[in-house]
């Protein structure tokens, strides 16, 4: 198995935590446990929310629990749109600038009956538009690596299997001896939260 999608070995005590990366201070790593078996969910969830420290979310997806359409974390169009919001901070500006630059150094006089003040503007209006644009295309053309790993979870819900959301408090490491009893088909890492 590779190392976006693991099950679970023999021993996942806080040895084995160093696996699945390391602890940073306020930031904890986002897991999601796959299981065959209703009830298995259902025990685990009601073990982790009785742990000490209780993780921050736990959210069942599958038959019978939440839709996964309602989990922002597992949505790739939420991490494109925020791909897009941090790109455009960068295209915008480079837009215009680099717009405003070609009508001053070409010879084209497109916008000539706008006047000297008005043909420059509107070219730098133009590569505004053209950034803004770009903006789109480039998070769109990005994969990140977490988006591989949803369209894992998305194609094992399919399979007709539940996935248990995990986000444990911040500073601390997920139950990884509770999530090793619950027998998981998988543990996928998403990363921290």
């Amino acid at each position: 198995m590779s190392r976006v999608e693991s099950g679970l070995g023999t021993a996942c005590g806080d040895q084995d935590a160093s696996l699945w990366g390391s602890r940073r201070q306020g930031v904890a790593l986002s897991v999601v446990v796959v299981l065959d078996d209703r009830k298995r969910l259902q025990t685990l969830r009601q073990r982790l929310e009785a742990s000490d420290p209780a993780p921050a979310a736990i959210v069942a997806i599958g038959s019978g629990e939440t839709d996964l359409a309602q989990v922002e974390r597992l949505d790739p169009s939420t991490g494109r749109r925020k791909r897009q919001r941090l790109m455009v901070r960068w295209l915008l500006p480079f837009g215009f600038l680099a717009g405003l630059t070609f009508t001053q150094i070409t010879d084209l006089h497109t916008f000539s009956a706008l006047g000297p003040w008005g043909e420059p503007l509107i070219g730098g209006l133009l590569g505004l538009g053209s950034g803004w644009m770009g903006s789109f295309a480039a998070a769109a053309s990005v994969a990140s690596e977490e988006d591989d790993r949803i369209r894992i979870l998305r194609n094992r819900l399919q399979e007709g299997n539940w996935l248990l959301l995990v986000d444990p408090a911040p500073g601390s490491e997920p139950p990884w001896s509770l999530i090793q009893q619950a027998r998981p088909k998988a543990v996928v890492r998403l990363g921290e939260s």
